[in-house]
């Protein structure tokens, strides 16, 4: 049987010219379970059918043992579940949901090396994954290869600029495919991950979230460029 919940929204942010952050309260318990890395379902006002209300979004937040879930979502051009939340979502606002669900998540013992892929909204879950890291202090090393367009759109830039030097494990590289900017790549994350593990992808782990065009790339370039087993590669598809 299927849980569903009331959150209401306790805040919104602008993280950047196309993306806010939400954070929404659950209504029914004070300690709302998930894994760093799923996401929870929205029944949304927009249709009339199932397919049309249903939208899904990753859980940006680390586990914390609270009731409070965090969102990073972007507004789509002509897309009615954004639209939604960009114009009619406020702060008091109810909203429906069920989850968590997913497993795209880290292993209970992590003992490779990770290297996360991904591109916009798609850094949702691997925040969470990295937040959450940063209180266990893992053994391993995390490199997380982000790519935007340009410096407006690069989301958690202040967060991510204090993770690397706090903690030594963590390394991240930007990628802007429209902008020359000092301290990032121009292009796409593709070049990165190609460069750096070309010829070394033993006990390394890659994960990969953002739009299906460049996930799907990402995969067949692990698997045919990098010569990665299948069960190396792990992602999730943002439309």
């Amino acid at each position: 049987m299927i849980q569903w919940y009331q959150g209401k929204v306790q805040g919104i942010l602008q993280e950047s010219p196309s993306v806010r952050r939400f954070f929404v309260e659950i209504q029914e318990t004070s300690h709302f379970n998930f894994k760093a890395g799923q996401f929870v379902t929205f029944d949304l006002p927009i249709g009339e059918k199932r397919m049309q209300r249903w939208r899904s979004y990753s859980i940006a937040n680390a586990p914390d043992g609270g009731n409070v879930i965090e969102l990073c979502i972007v507004h789509v051009e002509n897309g009615a579940a954004s639209t939604y939340f960009f114009e009619t979502v406020q702060v008091g606002t109810f909203l429906k949901f069920k989850g968590p669900d997913g497993a795209f998540c880290l292993p209970d013992k992590l003992n490779t090396h990770v290297v996360m892929i991904c591109t916009g909204t798609g850094i949702a879950p691997f925040r969470s994954m990295i937040l959450m890291l940063a209180k266990t202090h893992p053994s391993t090393n995390i490199h997380l290869i982000f790519g935007c367009r340009m410096e407006s759109d690069i989301l958690y830039r202040a967060e991510l600029d204090k993770l690397a030097q706090n903690c030594s494990w963590f390394t991240y590289d930007i990628c802007l495919s429209r902008e020359d900017l000092k301290g990032t790549r121009k292009g796409y994350v593709h070049q990165v991950y190609l460069e750096k593990y070309f010829g070394d992808t033993e006990n390394k782990r890659f994960y990969i979230c953002g739009w299906s065009k460049m996930v799907d790339e990402a995969v067949e370039n692990l698997i045919l460029k990098l010569g990665c087993d299948r069960s190396q590669v792990l992602y999730e598809l943002y439309g």
